[in-house]
């Protein structure tokens, strides 16, 4: 491996450009699962809440389609986190609305709090804090909705969105949404020495950051490099 190439890897892994083994027909239906999503939200929630359109869709639900069709197994991307999370962060964001009016602090302090919540709520979802800047920021429209912009559109969305997930990852068979219906433990599945989830807690205590993978994946992947006799050594 010469110099060049070494230094290209570092620069790919300073950017944080992923590796990503995802088939194209994987990526398609991640594709034609955002269309679907955001153009029923629209539908539903304008005809069934009969809210203007610049109320009745909060923006990022867009951030919400690309967890719930991308990464449908993600931690990130399950109900609670969603909604949760959603509903967490517009009632933060409406709160220093009214109390902090829309300053720049305002908007900093409801994102900010909001994502202090989240962890503690066990309801991390990235898009949240775009909601508690809507709330903050979103104008006289969003302003005058008060605390019934939680409800509506807020869970109203997040509910919706759920229930596309829901039936949308089900007519593909190896997505299941919530990730829980397509956890199966083979017959012939055995407990791995070394990996309980107790040392995977250890081990993510010992890192102190928030990983976006499940136990159940960990145990996946420890599972397959234990049977393909992958050694895990540390690089340089």
């Amino acid at each position: 491996m010469n110099e060049t190439h070494v230094n290209m890897n570092h620069f790919v892994n300073l950017l944080g450009i992923e590796l990503s083994a995802v088939s194209m027909k994987e990526k398609c239906v991640s594709l034609f699962g955002g269309v679907v999503s955001i153009f029923f939200l629209i539908w539903l929630t304008e005809s069934c809440l009969h809210l203007e359109q610049a109320t009745a869709i909060v923006a990022s639900m867009g951030a919400s389609a690309v967890l719930l069709f991308g990464i449908p197994h993600g931690p990130l991307s399950q109900p609670w986190p969603l909604i949760a999370g959603h509903g967490f962060s517009a009632l933060i964001g409406v709160i220093c609305a009214r109390w902090l009016g829309t300053s720049a602090f305002s908007a900093a302090l409801a994102v900010g709090v909001s994502i202090g919540v989240m962890h503690q709520l066990r309801c991390i979802h990235p898009p949240g804090g775009a909601t508690a800047l809507t709330a903050v920021l979103g104008g006289p429209a969003i302003h005058h909705l008060g605390f019934g912009f939680v409800l509506m559109p807020v869970l109203a969305n997040g509910i919706v969105m759920v229930g596309i997930a829901m039936a949308f990852n089900f007519l593909f068979g190896w997505r299941r949404y919530p990730a829980a219906l397509g956890k199966r433990r083979p017959a012939e599945s055995v407990p791995i020495p070394d990996a309980t989830h107790e040392a995977i807690l250890t081990a993510l205590r010992d890192l102190d950051s928030f990983v976006d993978v499940s136990e159940e994946d960990l145990l996946k992947i420890y599972q397959v490099m234990r049977k393909k006799g992958i050694a895990i050594s540390e690089t340089p």
